[in-house]
């Protein structure tokens, strides 16, 4: 099983929201996750539009998960200095 660290696009239309999950990599976008790791707000000019948890994104890349661009690119702004392993 592939698992990736990806977005999950949630909200109505025009009005994106998405939650940091932990998939399946053969399940579309928005199907069935393992597990909820954040969130992430596009919309949102605060300081705070996203909120992920660290701990649980090093277990699962420690597993074996891959993270997505966009994910790679949260965790780099929330200032996790850990190097993601390479895909």
């Amino acid at each position: 099983m592939a698992v990736s660290v990806r977005l999950r696009r949630m909200g109505s239309s025009k009005q994106p929201f998405y939650r940091i999950v932990v998939a399946d990599g053969r399940t579309s976008t928005g199907g069935r996750f393992i597990e909820t790791v954040g969130w992430y707000d596009p919309r949102r000019k605060a300081d705070s539009d996203f909120e992920l948890d660290a701990a649980r994104v090093d277990y699962w890349v420690g597993c074996g998960a891959r993270m997505s661009d966009t994910v790679r690119n949260l965790r780099r702004r929330a200032g996790d200095a850990a190097p993601a392993p390479a895909a």
